[in-house]
Formats: C-alpha cells, sequence, structure tokens
C-alpha cells in the first residue's frame, strides 16, 4: 500500500519547486498542412473522448488549409466545456482544430519533466477543476489559454534532473498499473454482463414464444387501459418520493405528487431515442405528456408485469408503429391494435417469476458493474492524488 512514508522514500529529501505551466511548456506554435492529414492524425475536439477516455479517429475534415501541428508527446486539450475533461497525450504526430490546445514540453525544460507525467497532472481532477475557475463564456464555455499556463506544476529534485525523472517515472508507473488494473476489471465486468443480458434475452423469448393456436391472442385496446399523463406543476431536480416518467429512456425528473398508481407499463408516446423503449414503474410515479401508461382492464386475464416482459421483448412491433416528421411519434389507436397473447393467468405469473428471477440477476449486475469501477476510481483517484500531491510551501501569485 502507497503511504505518505513512500513518497517522502521516493523522494529521498529532495526539494520540490513550483513552476507555472508556462515555465516548462508552450502551445504548439507550428503549423501543419491539411492535406497531409487523414483520419487517424488529425484531431477536432469532437474526436477527443469525454473524461480522460483518449481519442478517436475523425470522421470529418479540417476546414482550413492549415491548422497546428502536434507531435508525439504533446497533451492535446479539448478547449470547449472543460468538464468534459478531454484529454489526450499524442502517440504520434498530426494537426489539430483550433478548439484542442497542444501543449508541447520546452526543449529545454525536457530533461527535467516528462510528457507522462506532465500528462497526469493535467489530466487531474484538480487541474480541470482549476481550469473550470477561469473559463470564459457561459453556454459555451472555452478554458482561458493564459490562466492554464498558469497552473503551477510541481517538479521534483529539480537540481538533479536524472535524479528528479526517476521519481516521476516510478509515479507513472504506479499510476499506469492502476489504469491497467482498471480496465481489465471494466472488460471482465462488462463481458460478464453481456453474457448474462443474451442468456436472459434468449429465455424471455422462448417464454414468450408462443405456437399457432396455443394461446389467444387479443388487441392491446381490449385487454389494457392506454393514456398519456399530463405535464407537473414543477419538475424537481432532486430526488423525491415520485420519479417524473416523460418521454425518453430515463426518468425526466421527479415530482412532488403523483398521478399514477404502480405496477404500471410505460412506453414513450413521442420524442427522439426513446421509442421503442418499453418501462415498468413498480411505485406510484407521475407520467408525463409524451409517455403512454398501460395498466391490465382486467387482472384476472392479463398480468401487468407479463404485458411489459411481452412488449420488451418486441420492440420492433413498436418501432413499426413510429411515425416519422418532426418528432417520431406512435399513434395511440396504433397502439391499441397490437395483437397481445394472453395465456392463462398462472401460466403469465409463472412467465414472470422466472423472468423476474433473470431480470434480478441481470439487473444487479448492471448495478454492480458501475459501483463496483467507481470504487476502482476513487481508489485510483486516491492514489493518484497522494502521488501528485507535493508540499508546496508558497501559492503562486496570480494563481
Amino acid at each position: 500500500m502507497i503511504t505518505l512514508s513512500f513518497i517522502d522514500k521516493l523522494l529521498d529529501g529532495a526539494e520540490v519547486e513550483w513552476k507555472a505551466l508556462g515555465e516548462v511548456a508552450e502551445y504548439s506554435k507550428t503549423r501543419v498542412d491539411t492535406t497531409t492529414l487523414d483520419a487517424t492524425s488529425f484531431v477536432g475536439v469532437d474526436n477527443l473522448v469525454a473524461n480522460k477516455g483518449g481519442r478517436v479517429d475523425a470522421d470529418y475534415s479540417p476546414n482550413t488549409s492549415r491548422i497546428t501541428a502536434y507531435q508525439q508527446g504533446d497533451i492535446l486539450l479539448g478547449n470547449i466545456r472543460p468538464y468534459l475533461k478531454k484529454i489526450w497525450k499524442a502517440t504520434s504526430s498530426g494537426g489539430c482544430s483550433g478548439d484542442v490546445l497542444a501543449i508541447r514540453i520546452l526543449d529545454e525544460c525536457k530533461p527535467h519533466i516528462s510528457s507522462d507525467f506532465l500528462y497526469y497532472l493535467l489530466s487531474s481532477d484538480g487541474f480541470f477543476s482549476y481550469n473550470m475557475q477561469h473559463v470564459k463564456g457561459a453556454k459555451m464555455p472555452r478554458g482561458n489559454k493564459t490562466a492554464i499556463m498558469m497552473y503551477p506544476i510541481p517538479i521534483p529534485c529539480p537540481e538533479n534532473p536524472e535524479k528528479s525523472l526517476e521519481i516521476q517515472a516510478e509515479i507513472v508507473r504506479i499510476l499506469d498499473t492502476f489504469t491497467e488494473l482498471t480496465t481489465e476489471l471494466t472488460t471482465e465486468l462488462t463481458t460478464e454482463l453481456n453474457a448474462r443480458k443474451k442468456q436472459y434475452n434468449y429465455y424471455r423469448d422462448q417464454l414468450l414464444s408462443f405456437d399457432e393456436g396455443e394461446v389467444e391472442w387479443k388487441t392491446l385496446g381490449k385487454i389494457a387501459l392506454i393514456n398519456t399523463g399530463q405535464k407537473p406543476s414543477e419538475i424537481l431536480s432532486d430526488a423525491t418520493d415520485f420519479d417524473y416518467i416523460n418521454a425518453g429512456t430515463t426518468r425526466s425528473g421527479y415530482a412532488a405528487g403523483s398521478n399514477c398508481e404502480g405496477d404500471t407499463v410505460t412506453t414513450p408516446s413521442r420524442g427522439q431515442g426513446g421509442i421503442g423503449y418499453v418501462g415498468y414503474q413498480q411505485e406510484a410515479f407521475w407520467l408525463g405528456p409524451l409517455c403512454y401508461k398501460m395498466r391490465s382492464l382486467d387482472e384476472s386475464l392479463l398480468v401487468n408485469k407479463y404485458l411489459f416482459y411481452f412488449l420488451q421483448s418486441r420492440k420492433k412491433l413498436l418501432l413499426g408503429l413510429k411515425k416519422e416528421g418532426g418528432v417520431p411519434a406512435v399513434n395511440k389507436t396504433d397502439l391499441a391494435k397490437l395483437e397481445i397473447p394472453v395465456p392463462s393467468l398462472s401460466r403469465q405469473k409463472h412467465i414472470v417469476a422466472i423472468l423476474d428471477n433473470f431480470y434480478t440477476l441481470t439487473n444487479s449486475i448492471s448495478e454492480g458493474l458501475p459501483r463496483e469501477i467507481e470504487l476502482r476510481q476513487k481508489q485510483y483517484e486516491y492514489y493518484r492524488d497522494l502521488l501528485l500531491s507535493f508540499s508546496q510551501s508558497e501559492v503562486m501569485e496570480g494563481v
């Protein structure tokens, strides 16, 4: 385990000198002809992945003939909406748009600071928090290029460049190890989750497939009540007792009251991206104007949770009802005409019990994945902050 004594041992009594970023690095001053670039070498702000996710190949070309050049080892920083935390250490050379800052270590400072070490300093939450404190603009905030160059950078053992780079390399090695472990864990849990989802979908489809003449089929409008809701007087952002369910695949906020009881099936009536999604609300909630609720007209004939599982397995049917236009929508009349298989009540309950077990298992893994990753990320951030937190005897003037 890393402790403060470990850091002390690593420094071995060496001093730490704090410098403004602009004393050790600069923005790239070189230019490159865009005709020499391709999808792998051009970097626009859209090609940088949020939350320190690196970069992806470009799917568009620069709109000017010459743009800022970057070199291997430069640190590329998305300068629009800094809270997105877009950053990448270049592994090759190329060109970047004006919304991407290419930060390059000064030649005379390369014996004192490594690009890997500087990358970890600039990818820290401390730097992004500092950057957001100095942004310009409200609707589309941009990083303050002058303030960024004033960000304080610690240089361990400045009088001994060789020792300084050794300390930096050891810090980078440890942080690289934590990054690799976190990535491996994410891959492992994601693979497990996908396998469980495939298993769940297989058994769900098997249980909800019926031979011809095996069960009676009825139109949805004959066996269920279909209605939309209304907008609450106030949409709350903080959690209350009642979810606000409207167009989309997630809750749209919270409401102080409810207008719909629980054990209800929901599906968006209109909106981009939500059509075809089927939800199940176990507790009372507020139903919005852009969402249908569906509840059994006769619970001795139809189990609401069974209806949920069936419609969930038939997303293509719902997508087939979509009316294209300015805003995609599903007409209530068309929805009511959907044919629903209605087996005996006991069989519906049996199907629901089996699928509930699979759903719980799959959902627990779904919840466990981000929770486990979050724990690993917090562990990583703890050690990163510990490794990058050097004593700072003086506060830099103007920072």
